[in-house]
C-alpha cells in the first residue's frame, strides 16, 4: 500500500512505515504522477484535491488533516467511492484563543466591558459552540446564527440579518460552501452599526473581502480571499491581519494528524487506531476568567505583533504560516 501524505503534517514520525509506503511531497507539489499508484492521500488545504489530481488513480481514500473540505470535489470523490475524512473540531480551541486574543483587542483598545457588547456568532459548531460558551462566561449578550441547526433543532437562533442590525461584533465559524459564500456582502454591511467589528477565521470566501475594506467598519481576519495572494488593500486597511494560522496550536495539529490516522486505520484495517503522538500533551479545558485570559493570552498567541509582522511583509504570508513557530500551546 502507497500512501501520499503532505509533507507540512507533523508529529506521524515513523508511524505508518510499517505497513505501508510513505511519500512526503509538500502540500502545493502534489501532482496527477505523485497520486497515479497511491491508495491514500493525508493533504491539507493546500492540496486541491479533485478530478484533475485523482482522474486514473488507484486513491481509494482521502484524509485531509483540516475541518474544512472546501479544497475537496466531495461530489467527484463520493462518484468515484474514494472515502473522505477530515478533522472536525480538531483545532476549535486554537480558533477559540484567537477569538479571545481578538475580543481583548477591541474590548481594550475600545476602553469598554464585555458587558457593553453584543457578540453575534454566525456558525454554532465545535468552534461557535466554544466561543458561545466563553464569551456568555466572560459577560457578552450573544447572539447565535445557524440555520441548519435551527432547521434541525428548533431553539433560538436569529438570521444573519438579526446579528447584523444588533450586533457590536461579529464572529465567523462557517465552512465555505454555497450557502456561505459571501454571507458578509454589500447588503449585510449595510444593515450593520457603524461601530460593527467582523472577526473571520473560518473561510476566505465567507467574506467578500473587497467590500469590506470599502466600507469604514474595522475587521480582524485569519483568513482570506484568493490567500496566500491576499490583497494588499485588504491586508493594509485590517485592524488586525494573521496568516491562516487561528487554529495553528500544538495540539490541534496532534488531534488533526491523529484523527487521519484513525480514519485511515479504519479503512485499511491497521492496528494503528487510537494512536495519538506521545510527545503532546492533551489540551485540559478550563473554564477561566475575563481577567485571567486578557492576563496570559498574549503570551500565547500576539496578535498585534504577528498583524505588524504580516502587513510589513505580505508576501511572507505562507512561510508565515508554514513557520515552525507559528504553532502554539493551547492552554484553557
Amino acid at each position: 500500500m502507497k500512501i501520499i501524505i503532505d509533507s507540512a503534517i507533523p508529529y506521524l514520525g515513523t508511524t505508518l512505515e510499517p505497513y505501508c509506503e510513505v511519500v512526503r511531497i509538500a502540500g502545493v507539489k502534489i501532482s496527477r504522477d505523485d497520486v497515479r499508484d497511491a491508495d491514500a492521500l493525508i493533504v491539507r488545504t493546500r492540496t486541491k484535491v479533485d478530478c484533475k489530481l485523482l482522474e486514473g488513480s488507484s486513491v481509494q481514500f482521502v484524509a485531509t488533516a483540516t475541518i474544512g473540505k472546501d479544497h475537496i470535489d466531495e461530489a467527484y470523490c463520493q462518484h468515484q467511492g474514494i472515502a473522505l475524512h477530515s478533522a472536525p473540531g480538531c483545532n476549535a480551541r486554537g480558533v477559540l484563543q484567537w477569538v479571545a486574543a481578538a475580543l481583548r483587542h477591541i474590548v481594550i483598545d475600545d476602553g469598554r466591558r464585555p458587558q457593553d457588547y453584543t457578540l453575534g456568532i454566525v456558525g454554532v459548531g465545535n468552534v461557535g459552540s466554544l466561543v458561545s460558551h466563553y464569551a456568555k462566561l466572560w459577560g457578552f449578550r450573544v447572539m447565535e446564527c445557524d440555520p441548519p441547526r435551527q432547521a434541525r433543532e428548533g431553539g433560538e437562533f436569529y438570521s444573519i440579518e438579526e446579528v447584523a442590525r444588533n450586533a457590536d461584533i461579529i464572529t465567523l465559524h462557517t465552512p465555505l460552501d454555497a450557502t456561505t459564500h459571501h454571507i458578509i456582502n454589500d447588503r449585510i454591511l449595510a444593515t450593520l452599526r457603524p461601530e460593527a467589528v467582523i472577526l473571520n477565521s473560518s473561510r476566505g470566501g465567507v467574506v467578500d473581502n473587497a467590500a469590506v475594506s470599502a466600507s469604514s467598519h474595522r475587521y480582524i481576519f485569519d483568513v482570506w480571499e484568493d490567500e496566500p495572494l491576499v490583497s494588499a488593500e485588504v491586508l493594509q486597511r485590517a485592524t488586525l491581519a494573521t496568516p491562516h494560522i487561528a487554529g495553528y496550536t500544538i495540539q490541534g495539529k496532534a488531534n488533526a494528524t491523529a484523527m487521519c490516522v484513525s480514519a485511515l486505520a479504519r479503512h485499511f484495517k491497521l492496528p494503528i487506531e487510537g494512536w495519538y503522538p506521545e510527545e503532546i500533551s492533551r489540551t485540559e479545558p478550563r473554564d477561566i476568567s475575563w481577567e485571567e485570559m486578557c492576563s496570559a493570552i498574549t503570551h500565547y498567541i500576539d496578535l498585534d505583533a504577528l498583524s505588524a509582522a504580516l502587513k510589513a511583509n505580505p508576501s511572507e504570508f505562507e512561510a508565515m504560516r508554514n513557520s515552525p513557530n507559528s504553532l502554539r500551546e493551547e492552554y484553557f
